[in-house]
């Protein structure tokens, strides 16, 4: 015979300090993977001393104005 329960008091379980837990560990892990991806952007994003871009002079005459 089937146990009849009220809906109100039928529930699965609650989450309690384990389910708090892995969601902590889990922002914890979000927040790093997120400040390793802001490092790494900006390492590759700064040139380096190899790449810097040194403009040719003009090399075209102009005349003196006057």
């Amino acid at each position: 015979m089937a146990k009849i329960i009220p809906e109100n008091k039928a529930r699965q379980g609650r989450w309690g300090w384990h389910g708090f837990r892995i969601l902590i560990a889990a922002l914890l892990l979000v927040f790093a993977a997120w400040g390793i991806a802001e490092i790494y952007g900006v390492l590759i994003k700064a040139p380096t001393s190899d790449e810097q871009h040194v403009p040719a002079p003009n090399t075209t005459q102009q005349a003196p104005a006057g």
